[in-house]
């Protein structure tokens, strides 16, 4: 059965999904997060075989998530301003993971370096500085939905 592209949907999150869907790919931009440019480290760091290592690269390179740049002999891989953007993503990941996965306590904590306070995942807050819930939001369409998901998100109207 062939694989679905997920590139070509209409949702965003679908086409990140292609990007950071492979499991190898947040646990990369983990590394760009923790300091790690160097092929070697990342493998290192990873314990990821060679060539999986450089396809999942070569693919946050071609999305714009890492680029490579010369650094002396070899190249090294530098966050791009997509890649940082993707940091609150990733604490609040991290902020997840930590609660229902690490019955220890967090692997890596993360502190403000000027401050040493932890750097915390702030939750979605609504206009009264409630955290937002999923039952608490509602969906409208967007600029860019299409016409099956405008009809999705119409309002009911009222019979009677």
């Amino acid at each position: 059965m062939p694989r679905t592209d997920f590139s070509r949907m209409r949702c965003p999150i679908a086409r990140s999904m292609e990007v950071l869907g492979e499991r190898w790919a947040i646990l990369v931009l983990r590394e760009a997060f923790y300091g790690t440019t160097r092929f070697d480290d990342f493998a290192r760091h990873l314990g990821i075989a060679s060539n999986i290592l450089s396809a999942r690269l070569a693919k946050l390179v071609e999305h714009g998530m890492l680029e490579r740049v010369p650094e002396g002999a070899r190249h090294a891989y530098r966050l791009t301003e997509k890649g940082r953007d993707f940091f609150p993503a990733f604490l609040t990941l991290k902020a997840w993971s930590d609660r229902w996965m690490a019955p220890d306590g967090p692997v890596v904590r993360l502190v403000d370096a000027t401050t040493g306070e932890e750097v915390a995942a702030n939750p979605p807050r609504g206009a009264d500085g409630a955290p937002l819930r999923p039952e608490s939001v509602r969906l409208l369409p967007g600029p860019g939905a299409g016409e099956a998901m405008r009809r999705r998100l119409a309002p009911e109207v009222a019979h009677g």
